[in-house]
């Protein structure tokens, strides 16, 4: 989401693992399939969303967009959202929030504030699931406010963009530390990557927010869901096709907004902003999962 310093850094934050393993990524001809073809029906698949924090800002164009007059004048408020994907036995966590350390010290500095109510952790133990029980984490992008709580699931193999996790290397507060030794889990992105090999869970490439930020394609029996990563922030940015001045690359942006509404077209996903607070009852309440 964020990228500066103090609380803005750590909503922004940005050696590679010495044996990543290989990543079942899509060339082009094979995208629209893979992206439209079901899940197995062999496949149990589920998706909740968690708390993972909020944040508030006191100009909201200011911070989200590169040009004026996106937002309505004033403050604003964003969601923190992570997810739980079950695979049949495998347990997944998609992004992972804010630090823990925000519960009791909110982060305030300069025109925003933010923290988190509850953590991951307490979440998936409300479900019956620990740290260790988690198979893959997904990180949408390497940005603080989706990073902040990844450390606990290093003996789970990771799945994130190639150049995200490559910017983070060698930096003091690099939250991938675990991932970074020889014969480390690592699926390092730079195309459509098929998660588990069935075409029932796909982490989408879409590029400019950050060097290869991902968003989710989660295939349920119920209508696939695409989770936005940081594609879009709110609802306004999507329909303004509005890109923050920290990203990347605009124009790589907006080619990948582009191609996320490509994709929401030909799946007939339903789209999850994950900032975005009105997008929450999208999803069934915590801690009941959509099928």
């Amino acid at each position: 989401m964020l990228r500066t310093v103090g609380l803005v850094a750590l909503l922004l934050a940005g050696c590679t693992a010495s044996a990543p393993e290989a990543a079942n990524q899509s060339s082009q001809a094979e995208a629209s399939n893979i992206l439209t073809s079901a899940a197995p029906a062999s496949v149990s698949l589920t998706l909740t969303r968690l708390d993972c924090g909020h944040a508030e800002f006191k100009d909201m164009n200011g911070f989200f967009s590169d040009k004026p007059g996106v937002y309505p004048p004033g403050p604003g408020k964003v969601t923190d959202s992570c997810y739980l994907i079950r695979h049949s036995k495998d347990v997944m966590v998609w992004d992972t929030g804010l630090p823990a350390a925000s519960k009791d010290k909110p982060m305030v500095q300069d025109n925003m504030s933010g923290g988190i109510t509850v953590t991951l952790a307490y979440q998936l133990a409300e479900l019956g699931i620990k740290p260790t029980d988690v198979t893959a984490l997904g990180i949408s992008h390497e940005h603080g406010d989706h990073t902040g709580q990844a450390a606990q699931f290093t003996n789970a193999r990771l799945i994130i963009g190639k150049g995200d996790f490559e910017q983070l290397g060698g930096k003091p507060d690099d939250p991938f530390l675990g991932w970074r030794g020889q014969g480390a889990k690592v699926t390092l992105a730079t195309a459509d990557t098929d998660i588990f090999g069935d075409g029932s869970v796909i982490a989408l490439h879409l590029p400019g927010h950050t060097p290869d930020h991902l968003g989710l394609l989660v295939k349920l029996k119920s209508g696939p869901v695409i989770l936005s990563g940081d594609t879009y922030h709110t609802q306004i940015a999507r329909e303004n096709k509005s890109v923050p001045g920290f990203n990347t690359d605009r124009a790589e942006s907006v080619k990948s907004m582009e191609r996320l509404e490509q994709i929401v077209a030909e799946t007939h996903a339903k789209l999850i902003i994950q900032h975005e607070p009105n997008d929450i009852a999208k999803l069934p309440v915590f801690p009941k999962a959509a099928e």
